[in-house]
């Protein structure tokens, strides 16, 4: 082992460190759990910690593919711990439907308010999310609802990056510690393009359609007749394959797109946001 990486060891568990001292201190938890990386492995620390003073909540609606409510619950049984499903109700709310700028904002403000009033019906401390600390370089206006309520983010507290999670996450034993990282089907919508049922489910079958065909993380980008699709770049020979290429393009032209793109670029996280950064 070298110097520079038991350095880095060192650092990574002090940060662990913190976060158990953190969560500690709380005494005892709600947990925003959606079934990701990051919010499976703030719930197998507190577990671990706090016992059975934790509880964890996933929110289930149009907005989130139905695949990854699947894996909450397994997760959820495998670590033994309390969990509830519940239904939140963004779909309902005509400004995140209109979809500006402030729609993860109307989103979150909603589910956090909808968490606290279980936390304090259930005699818990505080809620949690599970942002970490890479997530301070993206747009996310959901960390000002989750200020505004008083949500805790003990992972960003922490100081815990997304690789130094999958790294710990992988020593507890987390079966998802290297698994892709997650988000609403809403976010593959550019802003100012208005969100409804109908074409959430179309991007959540093509993502469940391309998975189903061996791609590990997909995106499927809405931009009105054009579908704009991500994968990882070491993927991209797969895809190319004429056999798979054609399949693609008569299942997305069955869905009623005209165009059928891939990105160059590959998968990039929050790649919607691109556009605010130019403007």
């Amino acid at each position: 082992m070298t110097d520079n990486f038991k350095k880095e060891n060192e650092i990574v568990a002090g940060k662990f460190n913190k976060l158990k001292e953190i969560l500690k201190s709380m005494g005892s938890v709600l947990i925003a759990f959606s079934g990701g990386v990051d919010s499976s492995f703030l719930l197998k620390t507190a577990d671990d910690v706090l016992k059975e003073k934790v509880l964890a909540v996933t929110a289930k609606s149009s907005t989130f593919p139905e695949r990854e409510i699947k894996k909450a619950i397994e997760i959820a049984q495998i670590l033994k711990v309390r969990h509830l499903v519940i239904e939140s109700n963004e779909m309902k709310n005509p400004d995140y439907l209109k979809n500006d700028l402030n729609r993860c904002y109307y989103c979150k403000t909603e589910l956090f308010e909808d968490l606290k009033k279980i936390a304090l019906n259930e005699g818990l401390n505080f809620v949690l999310d599970g942002q970490n600390y890479d997530d301070i370089g993206d747009y996310r206006p959901g960390m000002r609802a989750a200020a505004e309520i008083g949500v805790r983010s003990p992972l960003k507290e922490s100081c815990l990056t997304k690789n130094d999670i999958r790294r710990l996450s992988k020593k507890l034993g987390l079966p998802n510690w290297d698994s892709p990282s997650l988000a609403c089907l809403s976010s593959r919508i550019p802003y100012g393009t208005e969100i409804d049922k109908g074409l959430l489910a179309r991007i959540d079958f093509l993502e469940n359609f391309l998975l189903d065909l061996g791609f590990t993380q997909v995106r499927v980008r809405h931009h009105d007749k054009i579908a704009r699709i991500e994968i990882p770049e070491e993927e991209m020979n797969k895809f190319n394959a004429r056999d798979i290429r054609m399949r693609i393009i008569n299942e997305f032209k069955n869905q009623g797109y005209l165009y059928i793109t891939l990105d160059l670029e590959g998968y990039k996280t929050g790649s919607m946001n691109k556009v605010l950064k130019e403007n």
